[in-house]
C-alpha cells in the first residue's frame, strides 16, 4: 500500500507541478513579508522550494544560534491568531511549513489575507 501511493505521488510530480509549486510558493512568502512589512513586524521569511519559515526577527536567520535569537513568544502569538482564522502553520517557528500541489491561487490569497490580521495581533498583544 506505501509503495503503491508513493509510486502514484511520483508519477504526478510533474514539471509542471514543481513549477505551480514554486510560483504558489514566491507568492505566499512574498504576500508574508508583505503583510508584516505593513503591520510594522520584523519578521524573516526563509523558504526554499516550497518549504519555508517565519522567524519574528529583524535580523538574517541562517543557522541555529540566529533562529534562537527569534522572538518565539511574538511567534506563539502569530500561530494562534492565524489558527483563530483558519490557518494551521507549524506551531513551531522551529518548524517548516510547506506549499504542496492541492493548494490553489486562492488559498494563498486567504493565507496572505489572514496573515495581514495575524501579524497585527502579533504586535498588539505584548509589546515587546
Amino acid at each position: 500500500m506505501a509503495m503503491a501511493a508513493g509510486t502514484s505521488t511520483l508519477e504526478q510530480l510533474s514539471p509542471a507541478a514543481y513549477a505551480k509549486l514554486e510560483d504558489l510558493s514566491a507568492r505566499l512568502v512574498a504576500g508574508l513579508a508583505g503583510a508584516a512589512l505593513a503591520a510594522g513586524a520584523s519578521v524573516q521569511v526563509n523558504r526554499v522550494g516550497s518549504m519555508f519559515t517565519v522567524f519574528f526577527s529583524g535580523e538574517r536567520v541562517f543557522d541555529a544560534a540566529s533562529a534562537r535569537k527569534s522572538d518565539t513568544k511574538r511567534f506563539g502569538r502569530f500561530f494562534h491568531a492565524m489558527l483563530e482564522r483558519g490557518i494551521y502553520l507549524p506551531p513551531s517557528q522551529f518548524e517548516a511549513a510547506f506549499v504542496s500541489v492541492a493548494h490553489t491561487a486562492e488559498d494563498v490569497d486567504m493565507t496572505i489575507a489572514a496573515a495581514k490580521e495575524a501579524f497585527a495581533q502579533a504586535l498588539a498583544c505584548g509589546e515587546a
